[in-house]
């Protein structure tokens, strides 16, 4: 047996991949890749795909980027991990200080971890001690809201705050009770109505749970901009700012979840920052190291950081913590790619692939098949319908974008659906004309398949 066919023959025996069919993925020859570089993928074959959903949404600089690259290594010449249970190591406290500089203004505490679903299941545990810790009348505000199609994570908490049915209804007997808030789907409004015309009518359902609840809610936890998971759903203009004053307004802290559009991909640093809004608590994770090594962050405001502050007697301390929390390798791949964004001036330069995106995603409206197209910066969602007119989507037993995203392989391209609906978020650092080619490929994919 040569080393391909082992490989292959080992990843069907022993490897159990995330949200995947394995009794549908051993019966086909599985796609392994052996090497990256820059927004390309190449497999043990020697096929070069570019990398079209950035190796699930966090390589930002493309892979092998020497500066990284070198972080590490050096890095790793020092000391590679170090507690920061009592202790501090200088990657994560440099690295907290430039959290701070580039996040909303308001921020100013970081605590570590090491993933998304982590990240913000801290950020709603510490929601919830945050108001017992503030004195008795306010030690009713244990509930968390959430919205529909949300999707936070897949730990039980994380899971608890989610809301797509097809990820969570199984879990259903394990989870917390939580509020439920309409999605801000402005494509399948659940009102029947349109955006502007709508008047926001799904922040006017989370007023009114707010409002009736106000006493009993903790936190509100969302994903700013963009639902990614629930289909890469984008809200329209003006629904997070009124979600930031009606968490104002009902004293109920504002929980962000920018795992998956924090650091560029909406255009901005963060998704938060496209309508002004400082979040009391936001949690980071996927790219934050340029899509090399697991670390996340929660950060918070010194408003709630400082209510757990007290006398060791008075047990107001945040116990929770992580074995990797803080680690000095990831701490330091996450400067190095932070360094990028000022050296290579990322954002900026991002402007242009934008307009060029919303540009050509005009196209796909041609083919009969596409629904929708939703657009946030470089992220990017393509809806796919059986029937343009009535928005009809297929069942998902066809996996209508399961077959688009096979067909783009053979066009030198790897996407990953969600459902029915194509993703793309390349790297930050594609180029103008590697750009032309994933948007050609997913144009004559989805033409070929639909």
């Amino acid at each position: 047996m040569d080393e391909k066919t082992e490989l292959e023959h080992d990843d069907k025996q022993y490897v159990w991949h995330p949200f995947t069919q394995m009794k549908e993925y051993r019966e086909e020859k599985p796609l392994i890749i052996a090497e990256g570089d820059g927004v390309y993928l190449k497999d043990i074959e020697g096929n070069s795909y570019i990398d079209g959903v950035s190796s699930l949404w966090v390589t930002l600089h493309g892979h092998r980027k020497k500066e990284i690259d070198d972080a590490i290594i050096n890095q790793i010449k020092k000391i590679s991990h170090s507690t920061l249970l009592g202790l501090a190591n200088i990657p994560s406290i440099k690295l907290a200080k430039k959290l701070i500089e580039i996040s909303p203004k308001g921020l100013e505490k970081v605590f570590f971890s090491d993933n998304g679903s982590t990240a913000v299941e801290i950020g709603i545990k510490i929601a919830f001690q945050y108001w017992q810790q503030k004195g008795e009348k306010f030690k009713s505000k244990t509930k968390i809201v959430s919205l529909k199609n949300a999707y936070h994570g897949d730990t039980i908490g994380a899971v608890s705050v989610g809301g797509i049915d097809l990820f969570h209804s199984i879990y259903s007997p394990l989870l917390f009770t939580t509020f439920k808030a309409k999605s801000p789907y402005c494509y399948r409004c659940e009102d029947g109505k349109t955006y502007p015309d709508c008047g926001l009518a799904c922040a006017k359902d989370l007023k009114k749970i707010l409002k009736k609840n106000s006493t009993k809610i903790a936190a509100f936890v969302i994903e700013p901009m963009v639902q990614a998971a629930g289909g890469m759903i984008v809200s329209p203009p003006g629904y997070l700012k009124k979600v930031r004053e009606l968490c104002t307004e009902y004293n109920i802290l504002m929980v962000a979840d920018e795992v998956a559009t924090g650091f560029g991909k909406t255009g901005k640093m963060f998704a938060c920052e496209q309508e002004w809004v400082t979040p009391d608590i936001m949690a980071v994770a996927k790219s934050i190291t340029g899509g090399y090594l697991p670390l996340a962050a929660t950060i918070t405001t010194d408003e709630v950081y400082n209510a757990f502050l007290a006398d060791y007697k008075d047990f107001k301390t945040f116990f929770h913590g992580h074995t990797y929390t803080g680690n000095p390798l990831a701490s330091a791949a996450a400067l190095a790619s932070l360094k990028i964004f000022d050296d290579e001036k990322v954002l900026p330069k991002l402007q242009a692939k934008i307009s060029y995106l919303a540009e050509r995603l005009k196209e796909f409206h041609e083919l009969p098949s596409v629904g929708d197209t939703r657009q946030c910066g470089f992220i990017i969602g393509i809806e796919l319908v059986r029937n343009k007119a009535t928005k009809e989507p297929y069942p998902l037993e066809e996996k209508i974008g399961i077959k688009v995203i096979m067909e783009a392989r053979k066009h030198g391209v790897i996407l990953r659906p969600l459902g029915n609906v194509i993703v793309l978020m390349p790297p930050l650092s594609i180029s103008k004309n590697e750009l032309k080619q994933l948007l050609d490929a997913t144009y004559k994919s989805i033409k070929a398949v639909s």
